[in-house]
């Protein structure tokens, strides 16, 4: 039997992004981001605010990076997420992370975090119901230990948090359960 729970955010699993870009004064600036999807082969879509001090330095900078977060790294993960740039300017030095400036665009790539997708920005989407931001990824880079054969980033290496807005914890990405576009084929023959 199902029970009604009312309007809930109820999609699982979330990815844990963290977003990070250099504001006009060259600091870095890096948030959590769980409402973040692939929304084309080359497009990232962020839905966050307008006001957050990473939102405005993409806007001026049209650059970005995307990180995948980890579990070696949640606890600086939690905190680009419960801290906020508008009002802790030395927020990406408390983390303790460390960035190196992307090759192809002009955002920072924090190295702690195994992927990142290196993003320019495409579009800005502003309506009522809705403020995106739409990344145009001009690269993905990552560790080598998480690389596969034909440069296939590996996911159960990656040891991605995944967010779970019912409870607000944090998981694991675990161990893969079938293959793709061939899990369903037996039912085709029906």
């Amino acid at each position: 039997m199902r029970k009604n729970l009312g309007v809930q955010p109820a999609l699982f699993p979330m990815p844990v992004v963290i977003v990070a870009a250099y504001g006009a004064d060259g600091n870095i600036c890096a948030m959590n981001a769980a409402w973040a999807q692939i929304c084309d082969m080359d497009k990232i879509a962020l839905f966050i605010d307008s006001d957050h001090k990473t939102t405005k330095n993409i806007m001026e900078t049209k650059a970005f990076t995307v990180s995948i977060a980890d579990v070696p790294n949640m606890e600086a993960a939690d905190f680009f997420g419960i801290a906020t740039g508008n009002k802790m300017s030395d927020k990406f030095a408390r983390s303790g992370c460390h960035a190196v400036k992307s090759e192809f665009v002009n955002a920072p790539i924090i190295t702690e975090f195994p992927v990142a997708l290196e993003c320019e920005l495409a579009e800005e989407i502003n309506t009522e119901n809705m403020h995106a931001i739409v990344g145009k990824i001009v690269n993905v880079s990552a560790e080598e230990s998480v690389v596969g054969d034909k440069d296939k980033i590996l996911p159960e290496k990656v040891n991605a948090l995944i967010f779970d807005q019912y409870r607000n914890g944090y998981y694991s990405v675990g161990e893969k359960a079938g293959q793709a576009w061939n899990a369903g084929k037996g039912l085709m023959k029906q």
